[in-house]
């Protein structure tokens, strides 16, 4: 079986599976395009016009050229341990990307900052619990005092049987989607294999255990939630 190390290698290595990124989350996560536009909006709540943002998982530049197309005075540093999906950051971000520094590797390469707010979208999941912490108290130190940051990945009730029916509808959307039905249902055996998936009520006392106040879910899609909260 393979390991979520293993999962994320194939996914995010491979040259053909790479190519085809840009298109994966639009299929996969309700609302996608929307989703980006509202975490642009909680963003510029507190950064204003110009400011820094710590942008963890940006590899496939999606959400850093959203940021960038809205916001021509903010800079960012976005990290991501895959240099492939670096690769295809830059040729994604174009003309923007002299505003941005790539770092190749997990939140400990990032810069100190301190960061006017990050963000780290569908990418928690693939970090195991202690991980999950780790990364969460080490973005937190990586922010200005008051700095937003939102976070959203695959997070559902875990209770018997809830389980078993969100990954169910997880798979029904892909597949309404457009995706092979064949290969929705080997994509969510591996979700729910490898990956790691918490209880809603567990995403948020993650938050405030690392430090992060004022937690509120601005986004449910599905098997998706999304929170914006403050260091």
């Amino acid at each position: 079986m393979a390991s979520s190390k293993e999962l994320q290698k194939a996914a995010f290595h491979d040259p053909k599976a790479v190519a085809q990124y840009p298109d994966s989350p639009r299929r996969a996560v309700p609302g996608f395009a929307d989703m980006q536009r509202m975490v642009t909006l909680l963003l510029t709540e507190r950064v204003g016009n110009s400011g820094r943002i710590l942008v963890v998982g940006a590899g496939g530049g999606l959400e850093l050229k959203v940021f960038a197309d809205a916001k021509p005075s903010w800079t960012f540093d976005g990290v991501d341990p895959s240099p492939a999906m670096l690769e295809l950051s830059r040729q994604i971000l174009g003309p923007h990307l002299s505003r941005v520094a790539l770092h190749e590797g997990k939140i400990d390469v990032a810069p100190e900052g301190p960061f006017d707010a990050a963000t780290c979208l569908l990418t928690m999941h693939f970090a195991d619990l202690d991980e999950r912490k780790q990364m969460l108290t080490a973005i937190r130190g990586r922010l200005k005092p008051n700095a937003p940051f939102i976070t959203l990945q695959l997070s559902f009730p875990q209770a018997d049987g809830e389980r078993e029916q969100w990954l169910a509808r997880y798979t029904a959307y892909v597949v309404s989607s457009g995706v092979d039905p064949q290969k929705a249902s080997q994509a969510s055996e591996a979700i729910d294999s490898h990956l790691t998936i918490l209880d809603p009520q567990q995403d948020e006392s993650l938050l405030r255990e690392a430090g992060f106040s004022d937690v509120s879910l601005f986004y449910a899609g599905l098997a998706f939630r999304g929170w914006v909260s403050y260091a």
